[in-house]
């Protein structure tokens, strides 16, 4: 009866509270407000980065600013194309590198990027990192954090308001709030990616890596240096979201011509 229960209340949330996403048109559950989440954000990262040692100066962070910046001006240049440029209202890009061996990196909402040390080696170079960070920025740009704290909040919490959840839950909430957004190096447990977000974060991020000025077919040798990761040690906290196996590949195989179509050097 408790299943049944919020199962139907999951139905009537969705067709209550969807948006569409960005470019692909999919539509998804959203019972969070944008501003709060954004708000929520912005805290939540100040407060992340008090807590860890962030690498300034250096070739590697020149080198994540420099990407960083390059896939923000194509992410805006796409919306802008697409008279969309409202969704990035309230956007606040920075780019840090923050030292932590796991292999992970992450954007919250309004643009807030963080790449970890750990994952530089299997980035090997300016295209595998666009490859991270434009797959990232994507997953911010297409609202699955949104979309996965929205279906924690009726799964984990049985629906509550967010007012509620802050009010009453505030511990609860603020690990929903970072699992949701992959913070940390233990992500993906509660919260998993689905297939359709990869998909989206991967066709999306091959694009912006593309008008950047990256070479997307990197993307293939990322995904293989990652899945090889795999082998033999606990798999990398990245992968935990971020399944990388031969059909991942097969079908980033698939969206490079698309891709291609955008790239110049």
């Amino acid at each position: 009866m408790r299943r049944l229960f919020f199962a139907v209340l999951t139905v009537l949330l969705f067709v209550l509270s969807c948006q569409t996403v960005p470019i692909t048109g999919r539509q998804q559950l959203s019972i969070v407000p944008s501003g709060t989440l954004m708000s929520m954000s912005f805290n939540e990262y100040s407060d992340f980065m008090k807590k860890h040692e962030v690498i300034t100066g250096t070739p590697e962070a020149q080198m994540i600013s420099r990407v960083g910046r390059r896939v923000q001006h194509a992410v805006e240049q796409y919306f802008s194309r697409q008279n969309m440029s409202d969704h990035l209202t309230g956007y606040k890009w920075e780019f840090n590198l923050v030292k932590d061996d796991a292999v992970n990196a992450w954007c919250m909402p309004g643009g807030k990027v963080v790449v970890y040390t750990g994952i530089l080696p299997v980035a090997a170079g300016e295209d595998g990192l666009a490859v991270v960070m434009g797959h990232e920025i994507s997953h911010a740009i297409a609202e699955h954090g949104n979309e996965r704290m929205s279906q924690g909040l009726v799964t984990q919490m049985g629906g509550v308001a967010l007012s509620v959840a802050l009010a009453e839950k505030s511990k609860e909430t603020h690990d929903l709030f970072m699992t949701a957004f992959g913070v940390g190096s233990q992500v993906g447990i509660l919260l998993p990616y689905s297939r359709i977000q990869e998909s989206e974060a991967d066709r999306l991020g091959l694009i912006f890596m593309a008008m950047a000025g990256y070479d997307p077919r990197e993307a293939v040798s990322f995904w293989k240096r990652m899945a090889a990761g795999k082998k033999g040690a606990s798999p990398p906290a990245f992968l935990s979201t971020h399944p990388a196996d031969g059909k991942r590949i097969a079908d980033i195989e698939k969206l490079l011509p698309e891709a291609m179509g955008y790239y110049q050097k």
